[in-house]
This record gives structure tokens, sequence and C-alpha cells, in this order.
């Protein structure tokens, strides 16, 4: 069984481009379009996610900030990937601590590799909030 991902993402064409890459990764994502939707299945706990990968400016009320910062209510340790081509400057006062911040546009291969990383508990040097 593959570990699933879960992805925040309303733009289609992203969210293809997201799951090729997961795919190819070894993973299999799930895909949710609005922050609202992301913490209802983060909280609800039908699904053993592994890992969330989000957007920063999302469709409805939260943000992929607050996505991350629900997602850690769940599990402390909870592995966060964000991709953000305008929010990125934010990261270091807004992401959550051990989290990845994916400058968009990215290759597909920097996105499995981030998982991998915080999966395996790797320091991720200049990338990571500690």
């Amino acid at each position: 069984m593959l570990p699933i991902v879960l992805v925040i993402e309303d733009d289609d064409t992203i969210q293809g481009i997201v799951e090729d890459a997961l795919s190819e990764g070894g993973f299999e994502a799930a895909i949710a379009t609005t922050g609202e939707e992301a913490v209802t299945l983060l909280k609800g706990r039908l699904v053993a996610y592994r890992a969330l990968v989000t957007d920063i400016n999302l469709l409805g009320r939260f943000s992929g900030w607050e996505v991350a910062r629900a997602a850690r209510d769940v599990d402390p340790n909870f592995p966060v990937v964000y991709m953000s081509g305008v929010a990125a400057h934010e990261w270091p006062a807004q992401g959550v601590p051990n989290s990845i911040m994916l400058q968009k546009p990215f290759a597909p291969v920097q996105l499995t590799t981030a998982i991998s990383q915080l999966l395996n508990g790797l320091s991720v040097v200049g990338s990571s909030r500690d």
C-alpha cells in the first residue's frame, strides 16, 4: 500500500503535476481543493495520511498556513510541504517548524525529495524552520 499524501491545490493543472510527481515517487495523492475540506479530512482520521502538501492561497476561509497548523494539532510531527508562487516570503514567519517551502514553479522531483526527507526525519538544511 502506497503512503497517502494529502494535497491541497485548487488549480487543476498543478494538481495533475503534483499527482504525477507523487505517483512517480511512490506515493498516492488525495486531493482537496479547499482548506476546510483538508482540515475535515485530517481531523476525521479516516485515512492515515503520511504528509501534507499545500498551496498557501486557497479557496475558502483557510490558508495553507492554517491547514498546516491544523495538521500539527492532529500530529505534532506531521510532515508539511508548502507550495507557493507568491507567498514564499511569508514562510519564515507563518510556516510550521520543520516544514519545507517549494517556490512555484518547481521540478516535480523536488516535491518527492522534500516529502521523503521529512518522512525519513532528515534535517533539511536551508529549507526547514526550527
